[in-house]
């Protein structure tokens, strides 16, 4: 792509940005800190609707050929920034949800699959959606981890096989660009809000499956793998301590290493992007393409990360048993 037209884009969103800012102000849409935060200023929330916006406008540089998909993900941002401003029925969200998914497995012709994939592949993506969204607590979190992956997806798209349209690719990123300059910042301008966080989730799982669809290969889910890690041992942890795992908290490690150990917020970002960073090099570079060694990275790596999170917090706190 032309990088003058890159810049170009850049600055269009940049500036529907600013203006989304002033927009938030004047109607509110700000996040109040709270019990369960791990900020003390009160911010601009919903930033992250930049990353719909830049792929909404899609149809204007490459036509309707995603037509399906970007309905979904008009859906999707719809519903989310109505809970960014008011309250939303959890079943109500969820019905969006399936709708969304829905919508983008009809873009990629998943309904040709045995039915147990379909069924499996809608338990995975909202699953996978909400873990995105829990996992935005902090600043430069969600914006950060989002770029390396896409980054990532877009070494593999031009070096290693080509499974979707540049375009849509580079056009993320930019949008992430954007929302970083805002956020990945000490004191951040805006946070992702439910809009920016399932947004973006919805998106790097589009070309996630895109590309899983065309290599036949389930290794690039780890491609997600410490986000997927965080939140599951997260609920694992919560079910053996015989929490409500529906209601808010913030027992992650990201939040433990932020709340409790005082580390800044841009400090753990950017350890959450160096590690995804050096998976995502090991999974091109060295990871055969088999479901045997999908199976044992995800068992090795969920053993290390165990490990780690019980030599950090404690079995205390992860499993109210004294040490």
């Amino acid at each position: 792509m032309n990088i003058l037209l890159l810049l170009l884009f850049f600055l269009i969103l940049f500036g529907i940005e600013i203006v989304y800012f002033q927009i938030a102000d004047k109607y509110n849409i700000i996040d109040h800190p709270n019990h369960r935060s791990s900020h003390t200023d009160v911010t601009i929330r919903g930033g992250g609707i930049i990353f719909s916006i830049a792929l909404l406008l899609g149809p204007l540089y490459f036509g309707w050929e995603y037509k399906f998909f970007l309905a979904g993900l008009c859906l999707i941002t719809l519903i989310s920034f109505i809970d960014d401003v008011r309250h939303i029925k959890k079943r109500v969200r969820i019905v969006f949800h399936l709708m969304a998914v829905a919508l983008l497995f009809q873009q990629l012709h998943v309904y040709d699959l045995p039915f147990y994939w379909i069924i499996g592949g809608f338990v995975l993506f909202i699953g996978t959606i909400n873990a995105v969204n829990f996992m935005d607590g902090i600043n430069g979190i969600t914006g950060g981890y989002s770029l390396v992956t896409l980054l990532t997806l877009c070494y593999i798209n031009s070096s290693v096989i080509l499974f979707t349209d540049e375009k849509l690719l580079v056009i993320s990123v930019i949008s992430v660009l954007v929302f970083n300059f805002f956020n990945f910042r000490i004191k951040a301008k805006c946070f992702a809000g439910d809009v920016g966080s399932v947004s973006i989730a919805f998106i790097m799982l589009f070309f996630l499956l895109q590309l899983i669809i065309k290599t036949n290969d389930l290794n690039y889910l780890l491609l997600l793998l410490i986000y997927g890690l965080d939140s599951s041992t997260t609920i694992i942890f919560r079910i053996l301590r015989k929490e409500n795992v529906t209601e808010a908290h913030r027992t992650h490690l990201y939040q433990f290493l932020v709340n409790e150990k005082k580390a800044s917020h841009l400090m753990v970002a950017a350890l959450y992007m160096v590690v995804q960073g050096v998976i995502n090099v090991i999974l091109i570079c060295f990871l055969s393409k088999s479901p045997v060694s999908f199976a044992l990275a995800m068992v090795t790596a969920t053993l290390i990360f165990v490990l780690i999170r019980l030599k950090l917090e404690g079995k205390r706190r992860l499993l109210n048993i004294e040490e």
